[in-house]
């Protein structure tokens, strides 16, 4: 469970990320942020990650303030959250396999673990028969699709999603959509997005942002900016 409660960010300059925003998201919900550029559904994610830390205000996940100054399990927070960067974030050295199997490692999985979980995500985004490609080699959706599968490689409980359908055509953003759908139900998710036809078709819960401010939040809400 992910609540916000009176949550404010204030940036150098004075600029607001977020004003006074405040929100439960129930364990295994699915959600949309929408709102125009710099409404704040980017600096929601930084504090949820607790990549930046709230000027006022608290943040609660799973019965832990994460907003404290005190705080100091940021590890293992971000060991529940598979985060999709709406810049991928890929090591475009490694191949796909080696770019997946980051997080394995980081928790130090034996190899046939390792193998064992990044040939399961791969499978399930379409791309196990590119296990050995480079990203050099791929489509922007197949790209999207390799950070998907890095994010839910190690079965994490949250999984995030920064405009992933932003620079994709129709065809493949709903195919995108297709494999987060693959979650429901087994993952909080929450997924940020431009993309109205989208947010239309689901029929989730829709966050509505505007100005660093929540304007509506709605069960089975629709497009609205």
């Amino acid at each position: 469970m992910i609540i916000f409660e009176k949550v404010t960010k204030r940036f150098p300059l004075g600029n607001l990320g977020v004003s006074d925003v405040s929100f439960r998201i129930e364990t295994n919900e699915f959600v949309f942020l929408v709102g125009s550029s710099g409404a704040g559904k980017t600096t929601i994610i930084k504090l949820i990650n607790r990549e930046i830390l709230p000027s006022s205000g608290s943040i609660i996940i799973d019965n832990e303030e994460i907003s404290s100054s005190s705080y100091n399990r940021t590890t293992q927070l971000r060991r529940k959250i598979g985060i999709v960067f709406q810049d991928f974030k890929l090591l475009y050295e490694k191949n796909v396999f080696e770019n997946v199997s980051l997080p394995c490692q980081i928790k130090n999985l034996s190899w046939s673990e390792t193998k064992e979980k990044v040939n399961q995500a791969l499978a399930l985004v379409g791309l196990l028969e590119k296990k050995d490609f480079f990203p050099i080699q791929l489509s922007i959706g197949e790209i999207q699709r390799v950070a998907i599968a890095r994010a839910i490689v190690d079965n994490r409980d949250y999984l995030i999603a920064d405009e992933p359908t932003g620079n994709l055509d129709p065809k493949t953003a709903w195919g995108i959509m297709k494999i987060f759908k693959k979650f429901e139900g087994k993952k909080t998710i929450i997924v940020s997005t431009h993309n109205n036809d989208i947010v239309n078709s689901f029929q989730k819960r829709v966050i509505v942002l505007k100005n660093a401010r929540i304007i509506k939040d709605k069960r089975k809400g629709t497009y609205e900016i």
